[in-house]
């Protein structure tokens, strides 16, 4: 069946890829449908039209980031947080041989809980949360770390 009416004015998998970065770096809520539809560099009505709405628009960019062609971005982000892991653990490694970390501590284990907080305080920044917010999380952090350390003990 012919499409019927005007025809589109912009391309929709360019446009489909602008509306994935504004997602991406504002996340569903925080993406706002002026900031959308600027970035795809269209009208409102052009976005309802060839989208449907901002939920459905929000469903196609992110079948769009999780297809087939992203599996070595996605395997690069993986290899990237695994690097971050690897490379913290090897401090505390250092950190036993020096003593400032128990000896029998499965510092890999503590290098990853580590990396989960970053990883999450990233998410609240992104997400608007204060300095302050992100500090205290720092701060709570901080304050288990011997109970940590202690319940990550393998030769306890």
């Amino acid at each position: 069946m012919a499409e019927r009416g005007r025809p589109r004015g912009f391309d929709r998998d360019a446009a489909l890829a602008k509306a994935m970065e504004v997602f991406w770096a504002r996340g569903y809520e925080g993406a706002s449908m002026s900031e959308l539809t600027s970035a795809m560099g269209i009208a409102s009505p052009s976005l309802y039209a060839a989208f449907g709405c901002k939920e459905a628009l929000f469903a196609e960019a992110l079948a769009l980031y999780g297809g087939d062609a992203s599996d070595a971005l996605r395997e690069a982000l993986v290899r990237g947080r695994t690097g971050a892991i690897d490379l913290l653990e090897a401090r505390l490694r250092r950190g036993q041989a020096k003593g400032d970390v128990p000896a029998g501590t499965d510092v890999r284990a503590v290098a990853t809980y580590v990396v989960t907080v970053q990883q999450g305080m990233s998410i609240q920044a992104r997400d608007g949360a204060t300095r302050a917010t992100l500090e205290g999380i720092v701060r709570a952090t901080m304050a288990g770390w011997d109970g940590l350390m202690e319940s990550l003990r393998t030769d306890a």
